[in-house]
């Protein structure tokens, strides 16, 4: 069986499902995904992190993609721990962030195993 995988526009939730989203440590939510996040899914101006509303936001803009990973690690073990939800991630840090799928990835390999996240296509 073909995994999940998050379409390329999300324009509405099921009760049980998350948008993660990438932020910036300050949650000025103005711009991309993490706008949609805002505006749709319940994100709060000021939180950069973590669950608000029907999404979760995982900050990408503070410095390399090694600054990313700790966020993304704890967002993983975050879902192990709601397994009644399932987060459908979008392509964090590729947009206004401006890092490459390539670079972004490797940081959710982890979550390859863990059955209610849905990730990307080819990530």
């Amino acid at each position: 069986m073909e995994k999940r995988t998050t379409p390329e526009f999300i324009i509405e939730l099921q009760p049980n499902e998350i948008f993660v989203f990438g932020s910036n440590l300050e949650g000025m939510h103005g711009g991309g995904a993490a706008y949609i996040a805002y505006r749709k899914f319940g994100a709060i101006m000021g939180q950069g992190v973590g669950l608000q509303g029907q999404s979760y936001a995982i900050p990408t803009m503070q410095g390399g993609v090694e600054t990313i990973k700790p966020y993304v690690d704890k967002f993983i073990q975050f879902a192990k721990e709601n397994k009644n939800l399932t987060f459908l991630v979008t392509r964090i840090g590729c947009g206004i962030a401006g890092f490459t799928d390539d670079e972004i990835s490797p940081l959710f390999e982890k979550a390859h195993d863990v059955e209610n996240i849905v990730l990307p296509p080819n990530w």
